[in-house]
């Protein structure tokens, strides 16, 4: 009786729905840009996991048991690479022992590889502050990155699931021709942005000033990732006395002290960038992430 009761059974599960998911790859996105771009990509045929959102520093986030369960269970890691998340993802994949995402597998996915990355450090003094030795990894925001990563990343979504190659293929193709319409229109509405001076807080927007042609006079920290102290701040408003900038940029995840105070004392407005999507309220999505963008700092030149 009992493989008649089986056979029951699982005609039971059958009959109710119970089946297979409709997705084919599990992503587990360390940032929110390639969680969206993820799914450009894969479509209904990828469920993706962000591990950080757009107000914490990524270069700092707990190696939380939440995080670990969701690595032990995906297929691929789509992450920015170059050190960026040094500090927390190697113990988030040493606890998760999920072999698919292991460095070096074909579920190990790092956007800066397809990128030719700026700012390469001359020495890997770590006294210098912050210092990424392949170079700097906040590639996000210059949107053209996302058609070469894009491209990639179809191609290891197909390594990885090859019964929907075509499909990631064609997606890919799709989202090409649509984001190049974007590009065009971006560029166009950020014109008046080009040799406009500016400061910014963190080292942080290389990719966004290469992009758009905005000119860097000062950061507010004195070497990456060292908070400013009251005597280096005097020496930035001395700089700014001689060469006047448009406004001081900083991420919406960063401390809001240092732009703040520099903003009072010059007259000039601090802006607040999404950095990713979620940064801002207008930041909603991989498009917008752009649109809102041009927005702010085109109302500073105002």
């Amino acid at each position: 009786m009992r493989k008649p009761l089986k056979i029951l059974g699982l005609a039971l599960l059958m009959a109710i729905g119970v089946s297979s998911p409709s997705w084919a790859i599990s992503v587990f996105a360390c940032e929110p840009e390639w969680a969206a771009l993820s799914v450009e990509i894969g479509g209904p045929k990828v469920t993706t996991y962000t591990a950080t959102t757009a107000l914490q520093d990524p270069h700092q986030i707990q190696a939380r048991p939440s995080l670990i369960a969701k690595a032990r269970a995906a297929d691929i890691t789509v992450c920015t690479g170059a050190e960026l998340e040094i500090g927390w993802l190697p113990q988030i994949l040493a606890q998760a022992a999920n072999k698919k995402i292991a460095p070096g597998s074909p579920g190990s996915f790092e956007a800066t590889r397809y990128v030719v990355l700026l700012e390469k450090p001359t020495s890997l003094d770590r006294a210098g502050g912050d210092i990424h030795a392949a170079g700097n990894p906040h590639i996000q925001s210059d949107p053209r990155v996302m058609l070469p990563v894009g491209k990639a990343l179809a191609a290891r979504f197909a390594q990885i699931d090859p019964a929907n190659a075509a499909l990631y293929q064609q997606r890919y193709a799709a989202f090409a021709v649509k984001w190049q319409a974007a590009l065009n229109r971006w560029q166009a509405r950020a014109a008046p942005l080009r040799g406009q001076p500016i400061a910014v807080q963190h080292k942080t927007w290389v990719y966004l000033e290469n992009w758009l042609g905005l000119r860097r006079v000062v950061a507010l920290e004195p070497k990456p990732g060292v908070p400013a102290s009251s005597g280096y701040l005097a020496q930035v408003l001395g700089i700014l006395q001689k060469t006047p900038v448009k406004m001081i940029i900083r991420s919406a995840y960063e401390d809001d002290r240092s732009s703040s105070f520099i903003a009072q004392r010059t007259g000039k407005p601090a802006v607040v960038l999404p950095y990713t999507i979620g940064g801002t309220p207008g930041a909603k999505d991989l498009y917008s992430l752009y649109d809102d963008t041009i927005t702010r700092l085109l109302a500073a030149l105002k």
